[in-house]
């Protein structure tokens, strides 16, 4: 089964939720996404390979922390959440915390950066090597850094 399972038309058909959130998210997105999430770990972990595959699930922002007249939620940049699985990640460990109204990071902020330069130092590249790019010029692969304390 995908994680989408069914057949939907305009603003059901993706996770931009900005009208019926609550409906959307739990009778049509969440169960199929859930699923999948489960077996791929599981199936990672029956084949040996979990420890060594690292699985980031996660979007590219949050969701306000109010609910909008149309019953949902908007685009939210300052405060989201992240789901990581192996690649040797503490299974069950929290890692900060948002305000009392999920507005903004009140404990450990994680930054976009600091989420690549996990990735990069997990599994052994260095955040601060460089990449040139077709212009000639360098970039550092993240300017984060590791969150040292998930493995």
């Amino acid at each position: 089964m995908s994680v989408n399972d069914r057949v939907h038309n305009g603003q059901d058909a993706n996770w931009d939720s900005h009208q019926k959130v609550f409906e959307r998210h739990r009778d049509h997105l969440m169960p199929p996404a859930d699923r999948a999430f489960a077996t791929l770990v599981a199936d990672l972990e029956s084949r040996g390979l979990l420890d060594s595959t690292l699985v980031l699930l996660f979007g590219e922002f949050g969701r306000t922390p109010r609910i909008n007249r149309d019953g949902g939620r908007d685009h939210w940049p300052d405060c989201f959440s992240l789901l990581l699985a192996g690649g040797g990640v503490r299974g069950g460990a929290v890692y900060g915390a948002s305000d009392e109204s999920g507005a903004s990071p009140a404990e450990d902020p994680v930054t976009p950066a600091d989420i690549a330069a996990t990735v990069f130092r997990r599994f052994g590249i260095s955040q601060h090597a460089e990449v040139v790019d077709l212009s000639g010029r360098p970039h550092r692969l993240a300017v984060g850094e590791p969150l040292a304390r998930l493995f």
